[in-house]
């Protein structure tokens, strides 16, 4: 089922948002994004999604209320602010991260549509997978890609999964969704690394334990041990679990170029992740999947792993790597399968 049509965020105003000073988080990084982009889209093959401004009220189910506010009464009117060791905003952060949540909103409510395209890339600045219901930090404001499953919720999806591929663990989403029995969230992450959450014994919170996944990889993982992480967790949580529609924390920072990190994946290595969740959406039968910009601070890696996404997404498939695993790494994994088991009656069964 390959996709001609690709629905994309972008926005002027995304640039806007900048420190003072040097600081990884930069607008280069959306330039490297475009380009990658440019490169993997044909003429005719995108189709934009306007980010218009989020209202406070969408953010209901993602942030506590008032959490907009709060951001507006931090950051203040035209000045450069820290508001923790890592994250900043600057004269042009407002207009940025309202634009980029009300893009992410319009992207999974695009995605829902019956008519609509299949596939989606946002190219989101700022960041959001780490903004908690109450509380903004590691570069991000407001927690784009919750906001973007909530309204496709709102526009008929029963069920969505987010699969975090962010070298960092997305601890805002998770905190946003561990009680939610109707949103899987995994994420794929160096441990240790910051934020220092997302060990695997964290699987979700009430009515929500089981529907949070966390693999915890040693540094140094690459493509063999994310391809086993995929096929032993991800690929069989995703298809039992039968969302309407699957995102994807769409961080470049596992990558070997990567200045943050020490993980070892490489340009193909995201398109193969891609085309496997491509591949278990189809399987679902509706092909939904959209790709929300979050983390990567390396400008050639962005570029290169933003067109491998893109290529997937446009049905150029590439299989994972069917390298064995390191030991340390599977057996990480293998701590995540066990913590799931009781929670997904055979569907983790030791291997032989």
């Amino acid at each position: 089922m390959a996709s001609s049509r690709i629905a994309v965020v972008d926005d002027p105003s995304f640039d806007l948002h900048r420190s003072a000073r040097r600081h990884p988080e930069c607008p280069e990084r959306l330039d490297a994004a475009r380009s990658g982009l440019r490169q993997a889209l044909p003429s005719g093959a995108s189709e934009p999604i306007a980010a218009r401004p989020i209202e406070a009220s969408e953010l209901d189910g993602v942030h506590r209320p008032g959490h907009l506010d709060a951001l507006d009464l931090a950051i203040g009117e035209g000045r450069f602010v820290d508001l923790d060791v890592d994250t900043f905003a600057g004269p042009g952060t407002r207009e940025a991260m309202r634009r980029a949540a009300g893009g992410a909103a319009e992207l999974g409510a695009a995605l829902m549509r019956h008519e609509g395209p299949r596939r989606g890339v946002a190219l989101l600045r700022p960041p959001g997978h780490h903004a908690e219901r109450d509380r903004a930090m590691g570069f991000c404001l407001i927690n784009n890609i919750a906001v973007a499953a909530r309204a496709a919720q709102k526009a008929g999806a029963k069920r969505v999964a987010i699969v975090d591929w962010d070298v960092h663990h997305g601890n805002g989403t998770q905190d946003v969704f561990e009680h939610d029995p109707d949103v899987l969230f995994i994420s794929l992450h160096q441990w240790p690394l910051y934020p220092g959450t997302g060990a695997p014994g964290e699987i979700g919170l009430g009515e929500g334990i089981g529907a949070t996944a966390n693999l915890a990889l040693p540094p140094g993982s690459g493509p063999a041990e994310y391809a086993h992480a995929m096929r032993r967790v991800v690929r069989p949580l995703v298809e039992s679990f039968a969302p309407d529609l699957v995102l994807v924390s769409a961080g470049y920072d596992a990558h070997a170029r990567d200045p943050l990190a020490s993980m070892r994946l490489d340009d193909a290595s995201y398109q193969a992740m891609a085309t496997s969740l491509i591949e278990a959406a189809e399987r679902l039968g509706h092909g939904r999947v959209g790709f929300v910009l979050e983390g990567g601070y390396d400008l050639n890696a962005i570029e290169g792993s933003v067109a491998a996404t893109a290529r997937a997404a446009l049905g150029e498939r590439l299989e994972l790597s069917h390298e064995r695993p390191a030991a340390a790494a599977a057996l990480a994994i293998e701590h995540t399968a066990r913590a799931l088991a009781p929670h997904w009656p055979g569907l983790f069964v030791e291997p032989g």
